[in-house]
């Protein structure tokens, strides 16, 4: 994977969990309502999450920048990602999990397989 595509892949990342981070903080209410998910007991934990996600979105433009000085920052992703997949997957097994959930664990899943190769050809490309 050559530094353009690794930079382009960050830079992907970081639009789509800032983004998501930034609906769900401007309109959780809404997005659960129409997608038919009953509400938290309190929207504090899905601002928190969404919050976290406009968080890591601004490190993966981080590291869209500036991928070889930043690489040490992928591994926080990769955790991230890790942790999403597993949650939902647990829950998508174990439990009916709504449907609004798994499109996004498909996604973070292939992320996560896309930033192994990265993470590795940066490593190759350190001074």
């Amino acid at each position: 994977m050559s530094i353009f595509y690794i930079r382009l892949l960050f830079a992907i990342v970081g639009v789509y969990d800032f983004v998501i981070g930034l609906a769900f903080l401007g309109f959780g209410p809404a997005l659960f309502e129409a997608t038919s998910v009953p509400a938290p007991n309190h929207w504090g934990y899905i601002q928190f999450a969404s919050l976290m996600l406009v968080t890591f979105g601004a490190m993966f433009f981080a590291v869209a920048a500036s991928p070889v000085a930043n690489r040490n920052l992928i591994p926080f992703g990769m955790l991230l990602k890790l942790s999403y997949v597993g949650i939902v997957t647990y829950y998508w097994v174990a439990t009916d999990l709504p449907f609004l959930f798994k499109p996004f664990a498909a996604v973070d899943a292939l992320m996560f397989v896309l930033f192994v190769p990265a993470y590795r050809e940066l490593a190759r490309e350190r001074p």
